[in-house]
């Protein structure tokens, strides 16, 4: 973890899922407390039904898992959509409560889980890239009759967010970005390239004790509550199952991905509407193999957030000064009323 007051003392590597947060724990926790899940996640139950979007990408069959909520019964529907993007330790579950926020507000909600991800296709010799990943997404929503819709990125999924509103501005009505990665170029800024094999490597070393310990530090910001327990059994789930080599390949090919493909460059050339929801207290960043030095001048939030802003020809920034990387998670009671209000300008 990347954090600027004893940045030596961080571990090398993180990100949502980074490796040596993972493994540098002991695993108190162990496999055989831990439920086990296939490696599309079977066995693991959403809270809403899941639907399957079947496609071929890159000479392939593939399967994306999807929810789609109407508005609710009750509501006063806005005949509206909200795509919702996850970030690379999430799911579309992760969304649960955003969706019945949204639901109970009047909007449709879609959330898909990637492929790569979750319970969707892990395609052999995939060529990832948040290109390839947007695309499939636009198709999605083409076969579902939805030509517009505002569209919300998490983490990583703030990057295939950011990207999605590049290749598709006229079908983005809004763009909101909750503490996104890609703020930063950390292949710019000095940090040397990993690469897939040691990705992989470590992955295959992964612990759930490990993965709780990074998320109260670098979700939440020290803090735990029993519902988070969740997430942590959902991502453990698929690596203490029998796909655990297919799992791994997958996170380091995303590794990859993310490491490669920087948005920060591109922010001026976004058309939507942009709202930016930024915890200051994250301290998410790649930071593997690099220097003191290099440490200490990444995962700034304060500054991040404030540049991008700049940068975005019609932005809003919207900060939490007490809260982490899943400010939605750590505190809805914040969070969800600046969201409505953010979509209620449309």
């Amino acid at each position: 973890m990347t954090n600027r007051s004893s940045p030596i003392q961080a571990p090398l590597f993180i990100i949502a899922g980074a490796f040596l947060a993972f493994t540098s724990s002991t695993n108190a926790e162990t496999v055989k407390d831990q439920p086990q899940y296939g490696t599309e996640l079977e066995g693991f139950n959403y809270t809403y039904p899941v639907k399957r979007y079947h496609f071929n990408s890159q000479q392939q069959k593939m399967q994306m898992a999807y929810i789609d909520v109407p508005a609710s019964q009750g509501s006063t529907p806005k005949n509206r959509t909200v795509v919702l993007m996850h970030g690379k330790l999430f799911c579309a579950d992760t969304w649960s409560d955003t969706i019945k926020t949204l639901s109970d507000n009047g909007y449709r909600v879609i959330a898909p889980d990637q492929i790569g991800f979750c319970k969707s296709t892990k395609p052999d010799g995939y060529q990832y890239s948040f290109q390839q990943l947007a695309s499939n997404t636009h198709a999605l929503l083409q076969s579902l009759g939805i030509t517009r819709s505002t569209v919300i990125g998490h983490s990583m999924g703030g990057m295939l967010a950011t990207r999605y509103a590049l290749m598709y501005p006229d079908a983005t009505e809004q763009l909101a970005l909750i503490n996104p990665l890609g703020l930063e170029d950390w292949k710019a800024l000095g940090v040397p390239y990993a690469g897939i094999d040691r990705y992989y490597a470590e992955e295959l070393e992964f612990t759930r004790q490990g993965l709780k310990d990074y998320q109260r530090r670098v979700h939440y910001n020290g803090e735990w509550r029993p519902e988070f327990d969740r997430w942590v059994d959902m991502q453990a789930g698929l690596f203490s199952g029998p796909g655990l080599p297919v799992i791994a390949r997958h996170a380091a090919l995303t590794y990859d991905m993310i490491y490669n493909e920087p948005v920060v460059y591109e922010f001026a050339n976004l058309k939507p509407p942009t709202t930016l929801f930024i915890g200051l207290i994250d301290k998410t960043a790649i930071s593997h193999g690099a220097s003191a030095e290099t440490k200490a001048k990444l995962a700034n939030y304060t500054e991040l957030g404030r540049a991008a802003a700049k940068r975005i020809p019609t932005s809003t920034l919207v900060e939490f000064e007490d809260l982490a990387h899943s400010p939605h998670l750590q505190a809805p009671q914040q969070f969800y009323p600046k969201l409505l209000e953010m979509l209620g300008k449309q």
